[in-house]
Protein backbone atom coordinates (compact mmCIF):
# COMPACT_ATOMS: atom_id res chain seq x y z
CA UNK A 1 0.00 0.00 0.00
CA UNK A 2 1.47 3.47 -1.06
CA UNK A 3 1.99 5.44 1.91
CA UNK A 4 0.41 8.38 0.66
CA UNK A 5 -3.32 6.38 0.34
CA UNK A 6 -5.62 7.94 3.37
CA UNK A 7 -6.46 4.79 5.39
CA UNK A 8 -10.45 5.27 6.46
CA UNK A 9 -12.15 3.64 8.82
CA UNK A 10 -15.71 4.02 10.90
CA UNK A 11 -18.13 2.29 13.30
CA UNK A 12 -22.04 2.34 12.34
CA UNK A 13 -22.49 5.76 13.47
CA UNK A 14 -19.94 7.05 11.04
CA UNK A 15 -20.84 4.91 8.07
CA UNK A 16 -23.44 7.11 6.27
CA UNK A 17 -20.60 9.89 6.35
CA UNK A 18 -17.54 7.69 5.47
CA UNK A 19 -19.30 6.73 2.15
CA UNK A 20 -19.28 10.55 1.13
CA UNK A 21 -15.73 11.18 1.93
CA UNK A 22 -14.86 8.44 0.08
CA UNK A 23 -16.35 9.55 -3.02
CA UNK A 24 -15.02 13.29 -1.96
CA UNK A 25 -11.40 11.97 -2.37
CA UNK A 26 -11.30 9.99 -5.39
CA UNK A 27 -12.92 13.18 -7.38
CA UNK A 28 -10.14 14.59 -5.77
CA UNK A 29 -7.77 12.22 -7.25
CA UNK A 30 -6.68 10.67 -3.64
CA UNK A 31 -6.37 7.28 -2.85
CA UNK A 32 -8.05 5.73 -0.13
CA UNK A 33 -8.35 2.26 1.66
CA UNK A 34 -11.39 2.02 3.21
CA UNK A 35 -11.42 -0.40 6.70
CA UNK A 36 -14.27 0.43 8.16
CA UNK A 37 -17.59 -1.23 8.95
CA UNK A 38 -19.39 -2.03 5.63
CA UNK A 39 -23.20 -0.93 7.09
CA UNK A 40 -25.28 0.71 9.71
CA UNK A 41 -25.03 -2.76 11.99
CA UNK A 42 -23.70 -2.16 15.94
CA UNK A 43 -19.73 -2.52 15.61
CA UNK A 44 -17.44 -1.02 18.11
CA UNK A 45 -15.22 1.60 16.76
CA UNK A 46 -11.42 0.75 18.96
CA UNK A 47 -11.05 -2.01 16.25
CA UNK A 48 -11.75 0.29 13.48
CA UNK A 49 -9.22 3.16 15.05
CA UNK A 50 -6.92 0.74 15.87
CA UNK A 51 -6.51 -0.57 12.12
CA UNK A 52 -6.03 3.08 10.99
CA UNK A 53 -4.10 4.32 13.59
CA UNK A 54 -1.63 1.06 13.73
CA UNK A 55 -1.00 2.09 9.45
CA UNK A 56 -0.51 5.36 10.51
CA UNK A 57 2.42 4.63 13.79
CA UNK A 58 3.81 1.92 11.89
CA UNK A 59 4.57 4.36 8.57
CA UNK A 60 2.04 1.98 5.89
CA UNK A 61 0.04 4.97 5.87
CA UNK A 62 0.83 8.64 6.39
CA UNK A 63 -2.31 9.65 7.17
CA UNK A 64 -6.18 8.70 8.28
CA UNK A 65 -9.89 9.38 8.74
CA UNK A 66 -12.25 8.23 11.31
CA UNK A 67 -15.57 8.54 12.16
CA UNK A 68 -17.99 7.29 14.60
CA UNK A 69 -21.15 8.86 15.76
CA UNK A 70 -19.18 12.44 17.50
CA UNK A 71 -15.47 11.36 16.44
CA UNK A 72 -14.32 11.19 19.94
CA UNK A 73 -14.39 7.92 21.10
CA UNK A 74 -12.35 7.02 17.63
CA UNK A 75 -9.72 10.22 18.72
CA UNK A 76 -9.52 8.95 22.20
CA UNK A 77 -8.28 5.47 20.58
CA UNK A 78 -6.25 6.77 17.84
CA UNK A 79 -3.91 8.66 20.20
CA UNK A 80 -2.96 5.69 21.86
CA UNK A 81 -0.98 4.92 19.61
CA UNK A 82 2.93 6.05 18.99
CA UNK A 83 3.46 8.70 16.26
CA UNK A 84 -0.56 9.27 16.12
CA UNK A 85 -1.51 12.83 16.38
CA UNK A 86 -5.20 12.51 16.33
CA UNK A 87 -8.23 15.71 16.03
CA UNK A 88 -11.46 15.81 16.13
CA UNK A 89 -12.72 18.27 14.01
CA UNK A 90 -16.24 20.21 13.79
CA UNK A 91 -15.15 22.76 12.06
CA UNK A 92 -13.27 23.83 9.08
CA UNK A 93 -11.19 26.14 11.11
CA UNK A 94 -10.49 23.41 13.39
CA UNK A 95 -9.34 21.45 10.28
CA UNK A 96 -6.84 23.39 9.32
CA UNK A 97 -5.52 24.32 12.59
CA UNK A 98 -5.30 20.54 13.65
CA UNK A 99 -2.54 20.34 10.63
CA UNK A 100 -1.09 24.15 10.14
CA UNK A 101 -0.35 23.49 14.32
CA UNK A 102 -0.43 20.02 15.56
CA UNK A 103 0.42 18.13 12.16
CA UNK A 104 -2.64 15.97 12.95
CA UNK A 105 -2.13 12.89 10.46
CA UNK A 106 -5.75 11.68 11.79
CA UNK A 107 -8.73 13.00 11.28
CA UNK A 108 -11.96 12.31 13.24
CA UNK A 109 -14.84 13.29 12.47
CA UNK A 110 -18.74 12.84 13.96
CA UNK A 111 -21.20 11.42 11.46
CA UNK A 112 -24.11 12.48 13.91
CA UNK A 113 -23.24 15.96 14.54
CA UNK A 114 -21.30 17.60 11.47
CA UNK A 115 -23.58 18.89 8.79
CA UNK A 116 -22.43 16.57 5.49
CA UNK A 117 -21.07 19.24 3.89
CA UNK A 118 -19.71 20.87 6.32
CA UNK A 119 -17.44 17.07 7.36
CA UNK A 120 -16.74 17.27 3.59
CA UNK A 121 -15.19 21.10 3.56
CA UNK A 122 -13.60 20.03 7.08
CA UNK A 123 -12.05 17.06 5.17
CA UNK A 124 -10.71 19.23 1.89
CA UNK A 125 -9.29 21.55 4.82
CA UNK A 126 -7.43 19.22 6.12
CA UNK A 127 -6.50 17.83 3.29
CA UNK A 128 -5.43 20.74 1.92
CA UNK A 129 -3.24 22.67 4.70
CA UNK A 130 0.56 22.34 5.76
CA UNK A 131 2.12 21.99 8.71
CA UNK A 132 3.37 25.04 10.10
CA UNK A 133 6.83 23.89 11.41
CA UNK A 134 8.57 26.64 13.50
CA UNK A 135 7.15 27.39 17.17
CA UNK A 136 5.12 24.30 16.87
CA UNK A 137 7.78 22.13 16.04
CA UNK A 138 8.63 22.58 20.15
CA UNK A 139 5.50 20.82 20.92
CA UNK A 140 5.81 17.83 18.97
CA UNK A 141 8.84 17.02 20.04
CA UNK A 142 7.90 17.00 23.59
CA UNK A 143 4.65 14.69 22.29
CA UNK A 144 7.31 12.71 20.84
CA UNK A 145 9.18 12.12 24.09
CA UNK A 146 6.23 11.86 26.35
CA UNK A 147 5.56 8.87 23.46
CA UNK A 148 8.69 7.18 24.07
CA UNK A 149 8.18 7.07 27.93
CA UNK A 150 4.52 6.37 28.19
CA UNK A 151 3.35 4.23 24.60
CA UNK A 152 3.97 0.80 24.22
CA UNK A 153 5.44 0.14 20.78
CA UNK A 154 4.34 -3.25 20.66
CA UNK A 155 0.55 -2.04 19.57
CA UNK A 156 -2.94 -3.49 20.68
CA UNK A 157 -3.94 -7.34 19.64
CA UNK A 158 -7.48 -7.15 18.96
CA UNK A 159 -9.59 -10.13 21.75
CA UNK A 160 -12.69 -9.81 19.98
CA UNK A 161 -15.56 -9.40 17.71
CA UNK A 162 -16.48 -6.04 15.84
CA UNK A 163 -20.18 -6.06 17.23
Amino acid sequence: MDEETIWIGNDHGGYELKQLIVARLGERGLAVRDVGADSEEISRYPYYAAEVATAVSTGRARRGILICSTGIGMSIMANKFRGVRAGVCTSVHMGKMTRAHNDSNVLCLGGRITPAEEALQIVDAWVDTAYGGGRHDISLGLIAEAEKALCNPGGWKESGPRE
